[in-house]
This record gives C-alpha cells, structure tokens and sequence, in this order.
C-alpha cells in the first residue's frame, strides 16, 4: 500500500475507508478530517484523550493507513497548513496594511477562507457537481438555519426549487438534482433529506464544511468551504463564494447568457 504523501490524499483515503470503520477508528478519522489545524499540533495523547480509544489505537490507525506512525498524520497536516498560509499571504496583494484590531483579524480570516476553499477544490469533484445541475431536469435546494441564506442564494441563481417551507410533503416530491446545504452544527432535516434522495434515485450535490460532514456519506458529489470565523463565530462568506461560483458555471453550461454574464465572478479550471 503507497502512504498518502500529502493531507489531500489523506483525506481521500478516509472518506474511502469511513463507511466501513469502527466506531473508535471513525472518531479519530473525523478528528482528522474536521480539524488539520488542531492535529498537526495535537500530540498521541491529547488525540486518543478526545477520539476515547488507547494511544495504541491510534497508532495503529496511523499504521493501518500506511503511515509510520501517527507523527506523519501530525506531518501531513503541519505541510498542508504551511501551503494554506502561503496560499493566504499570496491572497493578499493590495500592498496596503489592514486597519487593524477586529476588522484586521477578519479581513485576515475571510481572505484565508477564500483562499483555502478555492485551491483545495478537487477538480473531478467540481466538474462532476456542474454537470449534475447542468443536465438535471429539475433541481431542488435545502439549507435550514444559518444555512438558509445560501440556499436562497442558489435557488435563485439556478432557477430551482428551494425547500423547507414544508419539508415533509416537499421531500416525497424530490426529483431530479438535490443541492444540501450545511455546516456544523450540521441541521438534521438536511442529512435526513439527502439520505432520502439520494436512496429514492436523487442525484445530491453537498456544500458543507469538511469532509466528516455527515452530508458526504449521501452526496453524489461534495464541495467544501472553509467556515473558521473571529473568535467562536463562524463564517459563510467562503461558502456564499462556493455557491456563487457554482451557480455562475452551471449558467454557463447551460448556455446561460443572460444579465448574470456581466457579473466579474466565476471559477474556471
């Protein structure tokens, strides 16, 4: 077995692998998978301590991935985020120093967002996503919550049906193309809602935070925004630029050319 050499390929390895590990193996992938940032600084310890299984289970998880231990999991993620700052620092080319105090900090964390959501968007995964919505016949939306704004976002922009106003006898009317929308603390209904599709033959596209997301296990294709705020707040601008992006791509393979060509905004491989 080839070891992941980056923290993308670890990634994909687990999302292989989640639907069939144990409990305590599936704790500390998602420990993985929701926070590089905490585990490229989180010691053996400190991640048994919080995945509740022995230091030795988590080394041989390490091991069972290909790895020498679980310090090259630690490795992988301390890599990817070094990417991510340069990333970030290259983001920011005005020249010109923030104002500072709050405003500074997420202007910083907005522009980080931005950049690692857009760079780390897998281009098979993206392609597959416009093509779903392009070619679908009918296209549903379903963002409750926090998420609600997005999903009224995309329902416009691609002329679909936005649910959620009567979730139960909307849903055994679902055909087509599911988009799910949501973020932690991820909304039931959602999960539920893209279960269900997704095994009565609905095609789903998941926008959500990371690859843990329990929206993953039922998408068809999943898109991931970064949602890190100031403080304990979280941030969708990252996931409203997604939406948006994805929006203007599937206009354009429809052939879309109406007032939305002039807008300055899309995402091009």
């Amino acid at each position: 077995m080839t070891p992941p050499g980056s923290y993308q390929e670890l990634t994909e390895l687990l999302r292989s692998r989640l639907p069939k590990l144990a409990a305590g193996r599936l704790r500390i992938a998602h420990l993985v998978l929701a926070d590089p940032e905490g585990t490229a600084h989180r010691g053996i310890s400190d991640a048994a301590r919080l995945a509740e299984v022995p230091e030795s289970s988590v080394a041989r998880f390490a091991n069972s991935l290909g790895l020498s231990g679980y310090p090259a999991i630690m490795e992988l993620c301390r890599s990817w985020l070094a990417e991510q700052a340069q990333v970030a620092r290259r983001a920011d080319n005005n020249g010109h120093p923030p104002p500072g105090g709050t405003l500074s900090a997420i202007l910083e964390q907005e522009q980080t967002n931005l950049a690692r959501t857009f760079t780390r968007l897998d281009r098979t995964t993206w392609l597959h996503a416009v093509a779903l919505l392009a070619n679908a016949d009918t296209v549903h939306v379903l963002g409750l919550r926090e998420s609600r704004p997005i999903a009224d976002l995309l329902s416009r922009r691609l002329h679909a049906r936005r649910l959620g106003d009567s979730l139960p006898d909307e849903v055994r009317e679902l055909s087509g193309v599911l988009v799910a929308v949501s973020v932690r603390r991820y909304a039931a209904d959602t999960v539920r809602t893209a279960e269900y599709a997704r095994e009565h033959g609905v095609q789903v596209v998941a926008l959500t935070d990371n690859p843990a997301s329990p929206l993953v296990e039922h998408a068809h294709a999943a898109l991931f925004a970064e949602t890190a705020g100031v403080g304990n707040s979280r941030s969708l601008t990252a996931l409203a630029a997604l939406a948006q992006a994805l929006a203007r791509e599937v206009a354009l393979r429809r052939g879309d050319h109406g007032p939305e060509d002039d807008l300055p905004f899309g995402f091009y491989f």
